[in-house]
């Protein structure tokens, strides 16, 4: 999985430097901009049909394949720190995992902080649950969820407002390197810091206070991780090895495990932070591939 590796740090080195003026930060649009610049390494495939469409007043974008089962959905929430990611930087990702579970995707353009701290995004993403249910028509039997880095943490978030809200839940889920704990005190914080090539602590905790605002970062909303996961449907959890975020996976899926939930917790030796992006890798057509027959066998 070298090439994966060199290609999340180039990824890294490259929203450390600023185009700009010769400063040593990048500014918040250069970060953005990077991340925005996955897609013209990972474009979609040709087959694969783009929609704009208002998700309960939410930006959103329909991602659908030749065969694509009309009637069942993923509903996909985009990594990037809460800071950055979008329909657009997500899309050939979101169309992998719905093309492997046979189904169409619905990508979220959740507001990012620090324009739009917590609760913004999970407001959003759970309007646009809401929106399936109520005006799209969708059974939540046949609604799955699947989110990366801080957009699986959000995906978490989110069944809990699910959940809490008294709304029937989805038939499944999947986090990809999830994003739980918004305090940045996991041990893999400081042990895999040296190895994962993409994240750092700096960085990560900056992220943090900008996402949280004046929330209390161990608030279960914000940090599933603390969160009573009793109730929630079946959880698929993947993260590698050589990533700081290893322990926010690992400790989520332990405690969802504890709290009788059918988690299925896959740690991947050596893999990076969301290497399931690195659509030329064949560890990652083969992580999407599980996670397609997983949200599907759970389908209603």
């Amino acid at each position: 999985m070298q090439g994966a590796m060199d290609w999340m740090r180039a990824m890294k080195e490259t929203g450390a430097r600023s185009t700009v003026g010769g400063h040593s930060e990048p500014t918040m649009a250069e970060r953005r901009a990077v991340l925005e610049a996955m897609a013209d390494f990972f474009p979609l495939p040709a087959d694969v049909q783009r929609t704009e469409v208002s998700a309960g007043g939410v930006p959103a974008v329909w991602l659908r394949t030749p065969d694509s089962a009309e009637g069942q959905v993923l509903l996909y929430l985009h990594g990037g720190a809460y800071q950055s990611g979008s329909s657009h930087s997500h899309a050939e990702l979101a169309a992998r995992i719905a093309r492997a579970a046979g189904i169409r995707a619905l990508v979220l353009d959740y507001r990012l902080a620090p324009e739009h701290p917590f609760p913004a995004a999970l407001d959003d993403a759970v309007a646009a649950y809401r929106w399936l249910l109520d005006e799209a028509g969708v059974d939540p039997v046949s609604i799955v969820l699947a989110g990366d880095s801080a957009g699986g943490g959000l995906v978490a978030a989110t069944l809990l407002a699910v959940r809490d809200a008294g709304l029937p839940a989805p038939a499944a889920a999947a986090l990809m390197s999830a994003w739980t704990d918004m305090t940045v005190s996991g041990e893999s914080i400081r042990t895999r810091e040296g190895a994962d090539p993409l994240l750092s602590a700096a960085n990560l905790a900056e992220a943090a206070r900008d996402y949280v605002g004046v929330t209390d970062p161990k608030d279960p909303s914000v940090s599933p991780l603390f969160a009573d996961l009793s109730g929630l449907p079946p959880l698929l959890v993947q993260v590698g090895t050589e990533e700081i975020l290893l322990d926010d996976s690992v400790g989520f899926a332990e405690s969802a495990r504890t709290a009788g939930v059918d988690v299925t917790l896959e740690v991947a030796e050596g893999l990076p932070h969301v290497w399931h992006a690195i659509a030329s890798a064949p560890e990652s057509t083969a992580a999407t591939e599980r996670m397609g027959s997983f949200l599907a066998a759970h389908l209603g």
